[in-house]
């Protein structure tokens, strides 16, 4: 299938951290992470987070923290893939999700190897560009065409926002709508 169902979506997002975002325009990245959290908490949808080395970077952005669905796993991890880390393997296939909707800092590094590894595993595989980012522009771009590349399907935070939603009778359209607004 090519678009995303709020049934069979994990929403993995990639260290939005205090260090990472400083050094970055935070104001886009975060944004676009918190209205993709804030549908997923509406729709249903779970949340895995991960921060790199949080007693270096810092922890998970406050304003994400505080829209997260309730029960959200937050994996501290070193290896920049992010299923290197013992038990995420296992941990993501517990969620029992095909898709996985990734995003997160950054793209040429955790996001890419992270997504790559998820495709080779046999996930379809998401990201939403516009909620990811590094700090050089080049380096960006080269790490959404190479996940592109690797079978990732490239995507946005409308695209995947109105694919869960499906239609306007959806009963939560008018709240995941007022997210983009």
């Amino acid at each position: 299938m090519n678009t995303l169902s709020a049934e069979n979506s994990l929403v993995l997002i990639i260290d939005i951290q205090e260090k990472l975002v400083a050094a970055l325009n935070k104001d886009i990245v975060v944004s676009n992470a918190v209205k993709v959290a804030s549908a997923a908490k509406l729709l249903g949808i779970p949340v895995l987070l991960t921060e790199q080395y949080p007693k270096g970077l810092g922890n998970t952005v406050s304003d994400l923290m505080n829209v997260l669905p309730q029960g959200s796993d937050v994996v501290e991890k070193t290896y920049f893939n992010v299923l290197l880390e013992d038990g995420m393997s296992e941990k993501i296939k517990s969620y029992g999700k095909k898709q996985i909707v990734i995003f997160g800092i950054e793209t040429h590094i955790c996001v890419y190897q992270t997504a790559s590894a998820l495709v080779e595993a046999g996930y379809d595989v998401y990201v939403v560009k516009d909620a990811c980012a590094s700090r050089n522009k080049y380096e960006f771009k080269q790490g959404i065409d190479a996940m592109a590349a690797n079978g990732v399907k490239i995507s946005c935070v409308e695209i995947a926002l109105f694919d869960w939603l499906k239609g306007a009778k959806n009963p939560k359209f008018k709240e995941v709508q007022a997210l983009i607004k």
